[in-house]
């Protein structure tokens, strides 16, 4: 094998060559076929993020409508579930959303990523706790750290509670879950 680092003729970079030098090969193998995985499943989940069909077959949607109708931008300026009106709709990547007023559903326009739900609407304690898809009760909420998270809240089961007593190990375990999800379908 004189002359090659794991496959590469000598002309390979320094920096390959410095990452052969400093890690055991076979750890070296590990992490190169690791990394390979994971921007590959990363392109996977962005495409079918991206994918207008992907997004409508794994959002929260009732006939089309997501969030029952409830406007995603009042979530994040008055802190309110507020119903939105048909009259102010905007359909962003099969996903049609509703507003309370012209200015909230110019706002989505602007920066729609921004607005949109977390885990595709679902609930967010299920998605984290189970990889379930649940449906939610849109007055049940939370926006942190610049995101919308609904939850279920019926029967005298309302899983906000729940996620805040293990946010942190729930919300890996949601994006997780919701990778699959999205990554399985493009």
């Amino acid at each position: 094998m004189a002359g090659t680092v794991f496959g590469f003729d000598e002309t390979t970079s320094r920096i390959r060559t410095a990452i052969y030098c400093f890690i055991k090969p076979a750890n070296a193998m590990k992490m190169l076929a690791l990394l390979f995985i994971s921007v590959a499943f990363g392109i996977i989940s962005a495409q079918a993020q991206t994918n207008p069909v992907v997004r409508k077959q794994q959002f929260n949607l009732d006939n089309g409508l997501a969030i029952q109708g409830y406007d995603p931008v009042a979530y994040f300026t008055q802190n309110k579930a507020i119903k939105g009106s048909s009259a102010n709709s905007v359909t962003y990547k099969n996903v049609t959303y509703r507003f309370a007023s012209s200015t909230n559903a110019e706002m989505f326009q602007k920066s729609p990523e921004k607005y949109e739900p977390a885990y595709g609407g679902w609930c967010a304690y299920a998605m984290g706790a189970t990889g379930e898809k649940v449906p939610v009760d849109p007055e049940t909420f939370k926006v942190k750290d610049g995101h919308l998270y609904l939850f279920y809240n019926k029967f005298f089961n309302n899983t906000l509670p729940k996620w805040n007593k293990d946010e942190e190990n729930l919300h890996r375990k949601a994006d997780q879950s919701w990778l699959k999800f999205v990554g399985t379908n493009s």
